[in-house]
């Protein structure tokens, strides 16, 4: 199972790239740095080059950043981002 629906295989917490800034959007290891997330919602994601994926350097403040983030979520082929990094420890 898994693999579409958000049902199976979600963004890890424990591996997300450091590169993410605080808050609940993050991208995780699994990234494949396809690019989707960064044209789907170039305002919150970018490319790190040098080390091959995407990651959040900024969290989402306005009803459209926070929708391009959620398609950019849904619409990850591997499923490399989260929405719950608030609920990381601290």
């Amino acid at each position: 199972m898994g693999g579409s629906g958000r049902g199976g295989a979600v963004a890890d917490l424990k591996l997300k790239w450091k590169q993410n800034v605080k808050g609940k959007m993050f991208v995780d290891q699994s990234c494949i740095a396809c690019d989707a997330c960064v044209l789907t919602a170039p305002s919150n994601f970018k490319m790190d080059e040098n080390e091959g994926h995407a990651y959040v350097f900024k969290q989402p403040e306005t009803p459209e950043e926070e929708a391009q983030c959620r398609e950019a979520m849904e619409g990850c082929p591997v499923e490399a981002i989260g929405d719950f990094g608030d609920k990381e420890p601290s």
